[in-house]
């Protein structure tokens, strides 16, 4: 049994997050899943599962009264900013209402009141729209859990029972992200994912495989040189420190099933190198994790889709799958 309940956020509001967040407390028996509180506003949520026709119990609570409510009634833990939003349509409390669950879900967890934060999808485009400056994500739990005002280096893993994986660069342009990318960077990258999959997957001796941003990782400098000026230099530096690392590795034959048996996490150049073969290898069940915060976050490997919000034919099996993995994940102590 877990001594801390797992913070939820709600999400962007017009969007499935809320969906799949009841239809997931709906199966908590049957699947034995962790218990969870989720930030957001009861009305709204009681007038969501009205609409999904879904009978679910709502009890206003604290943190520290979630474990014991769990059983009987989905805990909601009011976030500060209400939510008017209907289905498939973000309005100008979406943004608010999004920011602050996560806020406080974060606030939540660096006080030790939950165990880990679990977050739904936002909608990008909406925060933008707001003001927010950040790519996504990732960045604002960076800023969220800085120290002393410095922030971690957040690294984003994509994470299934079939693969793993985690892009060097994240949420930028393909240009921007090659003009980012270098060997520093890499490195310390695969840095934090040892780090974290020892202390957090407890993998003693985590194996990695880092792709070659070029067709063929380069075809020795004939498709580019960096492979050879940037890659390479950071998979020296990597197994000199003891790393289990093999690299440049082409990426177009890193990913089919029996190249897969040969590492535990591939680190890709840029996001969709990472993407999508995690997406089509398990996209009802991977998972978001981000490495390198001094708490555990996880996510749904999905958007918003706004499309089926409010019809009752969202998925919840990602967020089921993020809220075993950050119990899991949350259940380890780093050394």
């Amino acid at each position: 049994m877990m001594s801390k309940p797992l913070a939820l956020t709600s999400g962007e509001p017009a969007g499935i997050g809320p969906d799949i967040a009841l239809a997931a407390w709906l199966r908590r028996d049957d699947l034995k899943l962790p218990p969870f509180y989720l930030l957001g506003d009861r009305d709204f949520l009681a007038d969501r599962a009205r609409r999904l026709g879904l009978a679910v119990e709502l009890a206003d609570a604290s943190p520290e009264e979630a474990l014991s409510t769990f059983a009987r009634a989905l805990p909601v833990v009011p976030a500060g900013k209400v939510a008017t939003a209907r289905p498939g349509t973000p309005d100008a409390t979406s943004a608010d209402a999004a920011l602050s669950s996560i806020r406080r879900a974060v606030a939540d967890v660096m006080a030790g009141r939950a165990a880990a934060v679990v977050t739904n999808p936002i909608a990008k485009n909406v925060l933008y729209r707001a003001g927010f400056g950040h790519p996504g994500h990732t960045e604002f739990l960076a800023e969220l859990a800085a120290k002393n005002g410095v922030a971690p280096q957040p690294v984003m893993m994509l994470w299934s029972p079939e693969l793993a994986v985690v892009p060097v660069t994240i949420h930028l342009s393909l240009r921007e992200a090659l003009a980012l990318l270098t060997t520093d960077l890499i490195v310390s990258t695969a840095r934090i994912v040892v780090a974290d999959m020892k202390a957090r997957f407890r993998l003693a001796h985590p194996r990695l495989a880092i792709a070659g941003l070029n067709p063929h990782a380069g075809e020795d400098g004939t498709l580019g040189t960096e492979d050879i000026e940037v890659v390479a230099p950071a998979v020296e530096i990597l197994r000199r420190e003891g790393i289990d690392v093999r690299g440049p590795l082409p990426a177009d034959t890193l990913f089919h099933k029996a190249a897969r048996t040969t590492y535990d996490c591939a680190i890709c150049m840029y996001h969709d190198q990472a993407l999508i073969p995690i997406k089509t290898i398990a996209f009802d069940d991977a998972v978001n994790v981000t490495l390198g915060l001094p708490f555990v976050r996880t996510s749904p490997d999905h958007g918003t889709a706004f499309d089926i919000a409010g019809t009752g034919r969202a998925n919840p099996s990602s967020l089921i799958a993020a809220l075993r993995l950050a119990a899991r994940m949350a259940a380890t102590k780093p050394e």
